[in-house]
């Protein structure tokens, strides 16, 4: 953990000043929440209102939510469609991701991947700490998918899911799995919530318990959920998603070694 810096640093901002840029509260509120024992820094609670920070090295938590500092860092959702590839510029001319990061003036990349035939959340992000952390084998971040499967699915079907099967590349099992509503021409849908980030996992275990995967979307990646956005559509995350993706990604701590990543459902 970095060490608490506020204390001697006489070059740094304000706490308070440092919290309203952020879209906090104002500096006023924002002294309140100091005096009041709501905000940490780098893990510490801070009541001092002359306590000064570095916003690109101090890590700032309100009510246990983390706070990103750094203005310049930016963080969108994407409803990906399907036929787009998960990379910035695709050799093969194919569609990529560059058509929704267009807009931004920043210089966004994909955190993770989905498949070419996979729709749903993509996390694009300037940021390549918290990518870092997120795509690594070791965070084990949690997703869900929503897949549209041939055949009816039954209760032990998804017991199995759950409680593993055996792959080419080892065992693996689901969080969770479970049907939502009634089968409908030959066809169920099936809820995999899992953290696994294999190639092309989910549709993978759905086909070695004999139900093939004819449309996958992924709804959620860690706390964030895709919601109402719309396919092909882009927006910032709230401040509310972004405190919380951050908070999971401080709690869990930074890998120590950069190792291969486990690109979700990637087949490019």
């Amino acid at each position: 953990m970095t060490e608490l810096s506020h204390t001697s640093r006489e070059d740094g901002e304000r706490l308070q000043k440092v919290l309203a840029a952020a879209g906090v509260a104002s500096r006023r509120v924002s002294e309140q929440l100091i005096t009041a024992g709501r905000v940490t820094v780098n893990g510490r609670i801070v009541t001092e209102l002359g306590s000064r920070v570095d916003p690109l090295i101090d890590k700032v938590a309100v009510d246990g939510s983390a706070v990103q500092l750094d203005p310049g860092k930016r963080y969108v959702m994407l409803n990906k469609p399907t036929g787009v590839v998960s990379t910035m510029a695709d050799e093969k001319g194919r569609r990529d991701l560059r058509e929704f990061t267009a807009e931004y003036p920043e210089r966004l990349f994909n955190v993770g991947r989905l498949d070419s035939d996979t729709s749903g959340l993509l996390l694009l992000t300037n940021d390549g700490e918290l990518a870092h952390v997120l795509a690594h084998p070791s965070f084990g971040v949690t997703k869900t998918y929503i897949a549209t499967v041939e055949g009816i699915v039954y209760p032990n079907v998804l017991r199995k899911l759950e409680a593993g099967i055996e792959l080419d590349d080892g065992p693996i099992s689901a969080d969770r799995a479970r049907v939502i509503g009634e089968p409908s021409r030959g066809r169920s849908i099936v809820e995999v919530t899992l953290h696994s980030g294999r190639n092309r996992i989910v549709r993978r275990m759905l086909d070695a318990v004999g139900h093939p995967v004819l449309e996958l979307v992924r709804r959620q990646f860690g706390p964030l959920h895709l919601g109402t956005l719309g396919v092909g559509r882009v927006r910032d995350l709230t401040r509310d998603e972004l405190g919380m993706l951050l908070t999971l990604s401080r709690e869990d701590g930074h890998p120590e070694t950069v190792g291969p990543r486990d690109d979700d459902e990637d087949s490019e």
